[in-house]
């Protein structure tokens, strides 16, 4: 009982965040999630309230995304999540090999992140191959642990400028991506009665989330949170990795 409260307290603070920037509230949340819940669990149910999320944000904030980025981003990283689609199936009941692949993606993408933050590079240009490997590595890390957002994000900071339209075109790519996981997640059978359950009260926690980030968003700057978020991916995925 404890670590479904627990869980609980970790998707209402990480989707917090995920209503401020339009990301980070999955792979905030994933490591704690994979502890407490068990990969399979904790998946498909974080995946549920990414399409909650996202559908949110992309209702209020329609108007402000970039389609022609959207379609990129989306149509690429699709390529790339039918590959992370069939490394789930190999990597799903080894917890070990998990926590470590995870906890890695995480933290060295949080390192990336930060540097061009803070070499104030977030909105330099990127070679076209390299923003091609970029979109493909988010859709395989995203369709293995549904938190493809810090690769994407290095490259989404290079082409998406101003506030609004950088968490409404990413809440955009996620609410389609996340779509497609869940589809495969109902088809393949992930959805029993106690995840179910866990998905139902976890999404009333969400609204609640949602509530809190979209006061903060309309006060806060994005760069307050975007460096709030780096530290605790970093954190989170050293958990991983020494676990």
């Amino acid at each position: 009982m404890l670590r479904h409260i627990v869980f609980e307290v970790v998707v209402l603070l990480t989707n917090i965040m995920q209503c401020i920037t339009g990301f980070a509230g999955t792979v905030l949340a994933m490591p704690f999630s994979v502890m407490l819940e068990g990969y399979d669990v904790a998946r498909p149910v974080l995946n549920v309230l990414g399409v909650a999320a996202s559908l949110f944000i992309v209702i209020k904030e329609y108007k402000h995304i970039n389609v022609k980025e959207f379609r990129k981003m989306a149509g690429v990283m699709l390529l790339g999540i039918i590959g992370g689609l069939y490394l789930k199936e190999l990597v799903s009941g080894n917890p070990a090999v998990i926590y470590k692949v995870l906890g890695t993606i995480v933290v060295a993408f949080s390192i990336i992140s930060a540097v061009r933050f803070f070499r104030k590079k977030e909105g330099s240009a990127i070679p076209g191959w390299l923003a091609f490997i970029l979109l493909i590595v988010s859709g395989i890390v995203h369709g293995l642990f549904v938190c493809g957002g810090p690769v994407l994000v290095t490259y989404a900071s290079t082409k998406l400028k101003d506030n609004s339209e950088f968490r409404s075109t990413v809440s955009a790519v996620w609410l389609v991506l996340n779509s497609v996981i869940f589809v495969q997640d109902i088809w393949s059978g992930t959805f029993v009665k106690s995840t179910v359950y866990l998905t139902l009260v976890s999404l009333a926690v969400l609204a609640l989330s949602l509530a809190i980030g979209n006061l903060i968003f309309k006060k806060m700057s994005r760069n307050v949170f975007l460096v709030l978020t780096y530290v605790l991916m970093f954190i989170s995925g050293i958990s991983l990795l020494v676990k």
